[in-house]
């Protein structure tokens, strides 16, 4: 059985993006949109002051009704599981959150390198070379910055090896 390559989605023509965080993977499926918009909703409001306020106010009424409950096995359970259970969904809300504005920021990123003349354009979509490339690329703008200081010159006329291994000038 043959498999046939997956086309980059329309929105990524570049294929640097990939496609479960596209910038229109919310609008593909129904369930995925509605949870987009749950996720970022419950985020938003996570991070209030009226959200830690019930936080605060559930601990409260938690420590006042120590007492009453004898400081039993049970008391301390309910606040256990609580917490818990909101950590746990709260990580992947986040995460969905977390996951869309990181792909918002790349892609302003991306169009500041794109426009600016002396940018290097290699660089766009290196959020998806490897940590080695990563650092190798880092190493090489790190022994670049340090000519340019010895020269007193900002950048002119270094070369970098990018991620896929094109020059990347500076």
């Amino acid at each position: 059985m043959t498999t046939q390559p997956v086309a980059p989605s329309p929105t990524d023509e570049l294929d640097t993006v990939p496609d479960t965080s596209s910038p229109a993977y919310a609008g593909r499926d129904p369930l995925t949109r509605l949870f987009d918009r749950f996720a970022s909703l419950v985020t938003r409001w996570a991070g209030s002051p009226a959200a830690f306020s019930l936080a605060v106010l559930t601990v409260v009424a938690w420590v006042v009704t120590g007492p009453i409950f004898h400081y039993s096995d049970g008391w301390q359970l309910v606040i256990n599981t609580g917490t818990t259970i909101v950590t746990f969904l709260m990580v992947f809300l986040i995460q969905q959150s977390q996951n869309k504005d990181s792909v918002a920021l790349h892609l302003k990123l991306n169009e500041l390198l794109s426009s600016h003349r002396a940018a290097n354009n290699n660089l766009i979509g290196i959020e998806d070379a490897s940590e080695e490339e990563l650092r190798r690329l880092a190493a090489a703008y790190l022994r670049l910055s340090t000519q340019c200081d010895a020269q007193g010159s900002p950048g002119k006329g270094g070369v970098v090896k990018g991620p896929v291994g094109h020059p990347v000038e500076s």
